[in-house]
């Protein structure tokens, strides 16, 4: 029997941590592109708790894509009042327009053709993959990068970040390993950590 890396142990252990530890927030409960969008643009720059009903209510007013592209900017800026960056609404609702003119209201399902909707950065567009489309793809946001520097225990340039997230997703597995280090940067592995949890 061959031994198991350290990598190996980490991600067993993650995704066992995960299984049972993730915090219940709406987003994660659905694979809909449209909706998964709306809570990575949301949560830029913006903590969960400000987030959660804005979301809820966002998606209650634009449940599809279609609707957000429609709906005069007014609306949209209105719902989105209390999350800061109003450049984000803006340009959520320019990718629902790029949607609904050029894809037939279907969210695009590769790095590429996210990438190319107004607003969509790399992180962004990789979320959407893991956790709409079940992807293999990794996502580095702050607290996933401050967890692998210090499993490297060295700082990590956002390159570097993105090149070992890249490697380390685990097949099959991206989804629940990609929340479970987002959960452990933002309620553990905080700037002051939490080691004894």
């Amino acid at each position: 029997m061959g031994r198991v890396s350290r990598h190996d142990r980490i991600a067993t252990g993650l995704i066992e941590w995960g299984s049972g530890s993730l915090r219940d927030l709406p987003w994660r409960r659905t694979n809909n592109a449209w909706h998964v969008l709306v809570s990575e643009v949301m949560l830029q720059q913006t903590g969960v708790n400000r987030v959660l009903p804005k979301w809820s209510s966002f998606i209650e007013v634009f449940p599809t894509v279609y609707e957000c592209a429609q709906a005069p900017l007014g609306d949209v800026l209105r719902l989105w009042q209390g999350l800061g960056y109003p450049r984000r609404a803006k340009n959520l609702q320019a990718a629902a327009q790029v949607v609904v003119e050029q894809h037939k209201r279907i969210m695009p399902n590769t790095l590429e053709g996210l990438l190319a909707l107004p607003g969509i950065g790399p992180y962004t567009a990789r979320a959407v993959l893991a956790f709409a489309f079940e992807e293999d793809a990794a996502v580095v946001d702050t607290n996933i990068a401050r967890v692998l520097a210090r499993f490297h225990g060295r700082t990590l340039k956002a390159r570097d970040a993105q090149k070992l997230a890249d490697d380390w997703v685990p097949q099959g597995e991206a989804w629940l390993w990609n929340q479970a280090l987002m959960d452990l940067g933002a309620t553990v592995c905080r700037p002051q950590p939490l080691c004894d949890e």
